[in-house]
């Protein structure tokens, strides 16, 4: 009876978690990803890779 206790627990934990993320992902009035850490994740600056790979290609 405990253990179904603890798992339903961290079961409605894991679901409630999974929700925020979810909620944070689509409402959030931030700029940035739900990751939380503050970069740009979801812009790709193309011109900054090609550089990088003609500098690597400059290099060898």
């Amino acid at each position: 009876m405990v253990q179904e206790i603890i798992i339903v627990f961290i079961f409605l934990l894991a679901a409630g978690y999974l929700l925020r993320m979810g909620y944070k992902s689509f409402f959030s009035k931030e700029a940035g990803c739900a990751k939380g850490c503050g970069g740009a994740c979801s812009t790709i600056d193309l011109a900054k890779i090609q550089r990088e790979i003609e500098a690597k290609q400059a290099t060898r």
